[in-house]
């Protein structure tokens, strides 16, 4: 087992039932699309974010 999975394991079993129920159908979901190989499709929190941003920003005219 590497340090990775330890770590899971450790957390899981610290955190409350509903956030590793979470986590876990989370880790499902990428397990999937890494298996597809379309994990590159997934969103990431940054980029979401950015895009969030810009349509936040005042438009410069």
């Amino acid at each position: 087992m590497d340090a990775l999975t330890e770590k899971l394991e450790a957390k899981l079993r610290e955190w409350k039932p509903e956030t590793a129920a979470q986590v876990r159908a989370r880790i499902s979901e990428v397990i999937e699309l890494a298996d597809h190989g379309v994990l590159d499709l997934l969103r990431s929190r940054s980029v979401e974010q950015e895009v969030l941003d810009l349509l936040d920003a005042p438009a410069s005219r």
